[in-house]
């Protein structure tokens, strides 16, 4: 058997989406051995549609939601990986939405859609097909892309922000890479820590020290691909763990094996992706 195709590159919206979505990731992979994808915990929620087959999900972050496949899917903030089985080909497109994002492309708080694997019709309706089509008939990275960001534009509509409190709460764990402790932020925003944990849980779906264990571990897991891969004890102190073993035990409760274990499953494709510059062609 020959060596896998492995394609990954990546893009970023246009502008007026950044508050919105993070970056574009396209993929494919063609040839490697049928297994199981982990698709982690992390700071944005998944929006994936597929160029090529279905992801079929076989275990779900919520363990009460049944199994399912998608052609298109969205999936909220989770602190438990979704299992992906996969028969050794992969295609698709995959947007890093925030939490803004979803209200302001779906119309609903990110707690609605928290530890949740939803098809991408229920939640865009008629669109959903229609971005399918577009994206599976352009011809290249760029175009798809293009197509991705036009669509996304044209659905986005204000339609209201959490409030100030709470929308400080997480940028400054996320500014903070996670490193923030409750009792702090609670002081940054003058509320208990109660009041603070049920609204900002209202609002995302997890609590604040889930959110930041969160974070921290999606900061860990991006050092971990980087080029140059840091150690893993230098991982860990970078990230604020106590020691590699700290770190260790998060990732086996957050992602369901060790940080070493991920590494040898899910290479060659945990690797960077190429990028793609699509601001010169912005409408």
């Amino acid at each position: 058997m020959g060596e896998p195709v492995v394609e990954s590159v990546a893009a970023r919206p246009r502008p007026s989406l950044h508050p919105l979505v993070s970056s574009y990731t396209g993929y494919r992979i063609e040839g490697a051995p049928a297994g199981v994808h982990r698709s982690l915990p992390s700071r944005h929620l998944t929006f994936i549609v597929t160029l090529d087959g279905t992801v079929d999900v076989e275990s779900m972050p919520d363990p009460h939601q049944p199994p399912g496949s998608f052609t298109a899917l969205s999936g909220g903030l989770h602190s438990t990986p979704a299992l992906i089985r996969h028969n050794g080909n992969q295609h698709g497109i995959q947007a890093a939405l925030t939490p803004l994002g979803a209200r302001t492309l779906f119309g609903l708080p990110a707690a609605e859609l928290a530890t949740t694997v939803v098809d991408l019709g229920v939640l865009l309706g008629p669109v959903a097909s229609e971005l399918v089509d577009r994206l599976r008939s352009a011809p290249t990275w760029t175009e798809r892309f293009l197509q991705l960001d036009a669509v996304l534009a044209r659905i986005a509509v204000d339609r209201g922000k959490p409030d100030p409190e709470v929308g400080w709460a997480w940028q400054r764990l996320t500014t903070s890479h996670g490193g923030l402790g409750v009792g702090a932020l609670a002081a940054e925003v003058g509320w208990s820590r109660r009041h603070l944990g049920e609204r900002f849980r209202r609002e995302y779906g997890l609590t604040p020290k889930e959110a930041a264990r969160v974070i921290r571990f999606d900061t860990a897991r991006h050092l971990l691909q980087a080029p140059g891969r840091p150690g893993l004890a230098d991982v860990a102190a970078r990230c604020g763990y106590y020691d590699q073993a700290h770190l260790t035990r998060e990732w086996r409760e957050l992602a369901g094996c060790p940080p070493t274990t991920w590494l040898v499953e899910e290479f060659p494709s945990v690797q960077d992706a190429e990028p793609v510059d699509i601001a010169s062609r912005y409408p």
